[in-house]
């Protein structure tokens, strides 16, 4: 039987390089929710034309974050073309406002509008995808959050200067260790990808005078594939990891 995986956010970034790994093992089953506004984006023609694993297929979903009804439409058309069970869930889609807004100029648009994107959205999709991940043998839900979205490491990082999207990772946190204490069976957890080679990570990376962010999306990919594939319920369910498998605070 295939593994099933659900990816959201897979027209660029990490969501597509997750997508791609997957693909590129045997016998998985890749799900990956796009928004209506990227179905023709060229990242998204790459997967179509990725070139799959034996057995292993693609199935693209529309997802808008921000609508209460797409994940649940979603995971009707995933029922519909026979998927009885999902593996993974990875909960990557989000977005953060450049530049960022620091904490003294943030305004209330912009602190709703990044908390649909990067909390309720992923929650919607929590809601959407349970039923499916119950019925798998050993089901895992993955947040990619951010350091940022640590209380504790608030002062190491300087997270008030994106206080939008900080404080959504937060609550996104705080949503993946909910769902690791009232889904007994699940393995729930949240997931730094460092600072990676997309625009926003470039653009940080060059605010901070580097060149470029740290991490490939590959490499990035490839560190929390690792964490997840090994992570259980007893030893890594209900906490923060960064893409090397180190646990981080809340």
């Amino acid at each position: 039987m295939a593994t099933v995986v659900f990816v959201s956010g897979v027209s660029r970034g990490i969501g597509n390089g997750f997508t791609k790994a997957y693909l590129s093992r045997p016998q998985h089953t890749v799900i990956g929710s796009i928004r209506q506004t990227a179905t023709s984006a060229p990242g998204v023609e790459e997967l179509k034309a990725f070139p799959a694993a034996e057995g292993s297929k693609l199935l693209l979903v529309t997802i808008e974050n921000t609508s209460p009804t797409d994940a649940e439409k979603a995971l009707q058309v995933v029922k519909s073309e026979g998927i009885e069970h999902l593996d993974i869930v990875i909960a990557n889609a989000g977005g953060s406002p450049l530049p960022p807004t620091p904490l003294d100029r943030v305004s209330v648009e912009e602190m709703t509008t990044t908390y649909q994107v990067n909390a309720v959205g992923p929650l919607m999709l929590f809601q959407a995808c349970r039923p499916l991940l119950q019925k798998a043998p050993a089901p895992k839900w993955v947040s990619i959050s951010t350091g940022g979205g640590s209380i504790t490491l608030m002062g190491k990082i300087r997270s008030w200067d994106g206080t939008s999207y900080a404080a959504a990772k937060a609550s996104l946190n705080w949503l993946t260790r909910a769902i690791h204490f009232t889904n007994e069976s699940f393995v729930a957890l949240a997931l730094n990808p460092g600072l990676v080679q997309t625009e926003p990570g470039n653009w940080i990376a060059k605010e901070w005078g580097l060149e470029k962010a740290t991490y490939t999306i590959e490499e990035s990919v490839e560190g929390m594939m690792k964490v997840i594939d090994k992570a259980t319920r007893d030893e890594a369910s209900g906490e923060f990891f960064n893409l090397k498998g180190e646990k981080l605070p809340w």
